[in-house]
């Protein structure tokens, strides 16, 4: 009797033919399967064809019957895993290498690359924008301007050498307790070449006695570190702050004889996050003691709050000596307590070394700060750390203020990056080679810093500083030059000899020529034997309108001097040869 076999190889037991197979085996199609070859046949055959033509890979774990009158019941008698492939074989045995449109291995990985990258972009983006919104809140509070302003790369304001020139004042007033905090007993000057990419650092002696043409808590003269407070004591509103500003770039760029465009306002805070943000400093002890920097006035950092601690406490607080500055010569790493606190030292305390100079010690030690936070800052490192930068924009953004733009920013940012620590050079007003140009002295009772060429007098300081940061042919020889006066007219030696040493000429002298009033022209001797200098001859007879002669000088001359100026009239279009 004919008969069917059933799935998987099995013949029926009964008699009569499977009339349908499980529903759950069918294609979506309704289609079945291949099963290998023809299941219809003579019973006998069947078992013996099922037998040979079972999957492979597939053993069915007990025997059991398709019933014709309950074919649903085929899939309760097997025990069949519906994760096993039991088709896979059946196709392959059939000559299938595999199912039409079976998605390749590859293009799984490629879409996770995918999604991981668009994943990186928005991280980015979000971060990108977090970083953009948090630097335009501390611009809104630093600079002035609005947010368009933050696209735009303007140059900067600069005085007719060329040269960009900014005010930077320290102050304390965010140190509770401490004595003098409004005072700025940090002054410096940067002076910065767009077109050379160079920049000078000059300190002003915060001692330095000066009259202040307003009446301040010392009268109407006192120290210059008092000026700033003097304009008015409003610490709190930006108008205030910005009146200070401006009538302190006035104020000290007539001390030092320069325009000042810019000026910065910081406080201790400033430079403690933002040192903090970069993650520490290195500064370079050049001491002239070979022990190295120690002050002792900042000790009690040591004594972990215990007035009474032992000095074992304080060595091992302050290792190597219990002393919190003490640092030998060469390069030294600082965290960010340990650079405020070094910007501070001046050797106060009787426990002291290497500060033989004080206060222009410390201001030394100020320059090399700025310059390791400048460094650092434009480091790749730096600029590539999301936390280094937002530390960096918050710590400028609460205490700073300035008179800056917003559309000057990117150009600050390009210089910082352009202008390399070596170009970055310190202007001292002592032991220049004209000599010191400022002298301890004690003036109406107060111990003071004066001019060496005297109280009030700053035509040498203004001198020095023109020749350094304005470099010509002429100041680059530094030719030593005497003035005298044969016009008649009072004032004239003096006066021209202030205009030749801004050009970079060292003043030996200047005095009345004998016979005064008696010259009709202008003379210039060129001493003979000395050493020459063809760019200033140039210069002096292009200014005096005179052809240099090697006669003998009207008056006797120094070792040093190479010219000797008789002024007989009165040099019209002296200025704008001296602009030249």
């Amino acid at each position: 009797m004919a008969g069917r076999n059933s799935i998987d190889g099995f013949r029926s037991q009964s008699s009569g033919t499977v009339d349908r197979r499980p529903r759950s085996l069918r294609r979506a199609d309704g289609s079945m399967p291949r099963m290998g070859r023809s299941m219809t046949g003579t019973a006998g055959s069947s078992r013996s064809s099922a037998t040979a033509e079972q999957p492979r890979n597939y053993t069915p774990r007990r025997s059991a019957s398709i019933s014709t009158n309950n074919p649903s019941s085929s899939l309760t008698d097997f025990d069949i895993n519906p994760s096993d492939n039991i088709f896979a074989d059946l196709e392959q045995g059939s000559g299938k290498r595999g199912r039409k449109g079976r998605k390749k291995p590859q293009s799984t990985r490629r879409k996770w690359i995918k999604r991981v990258i668009i994943a990186l972009v928005i991280i980015g983006v979000g971060f990108g924008a977090m970083l953009l919104w948090r630097a335009f809140m501390a611009s809104s509070h630093i600079f002035k301007g609005d947010i368009f302003g933050l696209i735009q790369q303007k140059e900067l304001k600069a005085d007719s050498n060329g040269r960009s020139n900014i005010l930077l004042l320290g102050t304390s007033e965010d140190d509770p307790g401490h004595e003098g905090s409004y005072l700025t007993d940090s002054i410096m000057i940067l002076s910065i070449s767009q077109s050379k990419k160079d920049a000078y650092m000059i300190s002003i002696p915060r001692d330095l006695y000066v009259k202040y043409r307003r009446s301040c808590n010392s009268g109407n003269a006192g120290k210059i570190n008092e000026y700033f407070n003097c304009v008015n004591s409003d610490w709190s509103s930006t108008e205030a702050e910005d009146e200070r500003q401006a009538a302190s770039r006035k104020f000290f760029g007539n001390i030092v004889g320069l325009d000042l465009q810019y000026s910065v306002h910081v406080n201790y805070t400033v430079l403690r996050d933002l040192v903090s943000a970069l993650g520490g400093i290195k500064v370079t002890i050049e001491s002239r003691d070979p022990r190295g920097q120690m002050d002792g006035n900042f000790d009690w950092k040591c004594r972990g709050g215990n007035p009474r601690a032992s000095h074992a406490t304080m060595v091992k607080n302050c290792p190597p000596n219990g002393h919190f500055i003490d640092y030998p010569n060469g390069p030294v790493n600082l965290d960010a307590e340990h650079a405020l606190y070094l910007a501070q030292a001046r050797g106060a305390s009787g426990i002291s070394y290497g500060f033989e100079q004080s206060n222009f010690d410390r201001e030394k030690n100020q320059q090399k700060v700025l310059v390791a936070i400048k460094e650092k800052a434009t480091s790749a490192g730096t600029l590539t750390n999301f936390g280094a930068v937002t530390g960096i924009i918050d710590a400028l953004g609460k205490n700073l203020r300035t008179n800056f733009e917003t559309s000057e920013i990117r150009t600050l940012m390009s210089l910082g990056q352009n202008i390399k620590s070596d170009a970055i050079k310190s202007v001292s007003l002592l032991g220049t080679p004209v000599g010191d140009l400022v002298v301890a002295q004690t003036v109406n009772g107060i111990s003071s810093v004066i001019p060496a060429a005297g109280t009030y007098d700053y035509s040498q300081i203004q001198a020095y500083i023109n020749k350094t940061l304005n470099a010509t042919e002429v100041s680059k020889e530094s030719a030593h030059v005497v003035v005298l006066n044969a016009s008649g007219a009072s004032g004239v030696a003096k006066r021209e000899a202030d205009k030749l040493e801004k050009l970079g000429m060292v003043i030996d002298s200047i005095d009345n020529a004998p016979h005064s009033g008696s010259a009709g022209s202008n003379k210039i001797y060129q001493v003979a034997g000395r050493a020459s200098a063809p760019n200033t001859k140039a210069k002096l007879e292009s200014i005096y309108h005179a052809q240099a002669t090697t006669g003998t000088p009207p008056v006797a001359t120094g070792s040093h001097t190479q010219f000797v100026v008789v002024v007989g009239q009165s040099t019209t279009g002296t200025s704008s040869a001296i602009s030249d």
